[in-house]
């Protein structure tokens, strides 16, 4: 799917694009990419305009949403179907998603992207071939691409996770110029599609599942054999597994990650919020 190239809103901006007219400015700057850059639009009482598009003033927005144009009106970048999956502002620009409202990314402390960074800083990603498991918006991607990456492989289970991406700025396209066909994004589920990828054909793995709860096959001795199979000796890999909560959850899911990748073939220990691994 191609990437949306028009203006995306939130609460804020709208706020500021109403306040600019009200103030008879005949023009406003600030960001319609979620922070990727700046541009000037230009006010009328009526509309607004931007790179030759006229667009309505947008009515009553909800917080902690974005919107698009979808042609006929500015709607929000969510889709229900089975559960609901939307698009959250931060406050550093790049969005993070959720799921049935559970946030997918840490975004307390640092932005989403810089999170990814040092994650991927990890595997040692440039001139390598990496194996990225579960895509989602695509940050890892992005940082391993900024890094060098010689070649990445990336999967992703969920069709309307996919279609966020298209409308995400900061979420990499690999059918863009900056991507020189280093990123191939497949919509599949990387459980199954694993059999299919060679022996010691990767030089890294990016491993950023769901939580156990929600796909429990992810985390399973079978799957860590297939991962030890495609990696090379030496190669790394990062396993996110956040900080679950040992007393409501009643285990030890870092440490329990750490035992099946030693199993599986892997020096292993924790590392920032998952476990750091290397292929025996």
């Amino acid at each position: 799917m191609s990437h949306y190239s028009g203006p995306l809103l939130t609460l804020p901006l709208a706020q500021a694009l109403w306040d600019a007219r009200g103030a008879g400015a005949l023009d406003w700057t600030g960001s319609m990419d979620l922070g990727r850059s700046e541009e000037r639009v230009g006010l009328r009482a009526d509309a607004w305009e931007r790179q030759g598009h006229v667009y309505p003033y947008p009515g009553k927005l909800k917080d902690r949403t974005i919107y698009f144009w979808d042609g006929d009106e500015f709607s929000p970048v969510s889709r229900f179907s089975g559960s609901l999956i939307k698009l959250v502002p931060t406050s550093w620009g790049a969005p993070t998603f959720e799921i049935d409202g559970i946030k997918m990314l840490p975004t307390s402390k640092e932005s989403p992207i810089e999170d990814a960074r040092r994650k991927v800083a990890l595997v040692e990603p440039r001139g390598k071939a990496v194996l990225d498991t579960c895509g989602g918006l695509g940050y890892f991607a992005a940082c391993c691409l900024e890094s060098g990456v010689a070649r990445i492989l990336s999967f992703e289970k969920n069709e309307d996770v996919l279609w966020l991406r298209t409308l995400n700025p900061w979420s990499p396209d690999p059918d863009a110029a900056s991507s020189e066909g280093r990123l191939q994004l497949t919509h599949g589920d990387v459980s199954q599609a694993i059999t299919q990828i060679p022996d010691a054909s990767v030089d890294a793995l990016l491993h950023d599942p769901p939580r156990f709860g929600i796909a429990g096959e992810l985390y399973s001795q079978v799957f860590y054999n297939e991962l030890a199979r495609v990696l090379r000796r030496g190669g790394r890999l990062f396993h996110y597994t956040g900080s679950p909560n040992k007393l409501t959850s009643g285990r030890d899911v870092p440490r329990e990650v750490e035992k099946r990748l030693e199993k599986a073939g892997f020096k292993a220990a924790l590392a920032l919020d998952g476990v750091l691994a290397i292929r025996r």
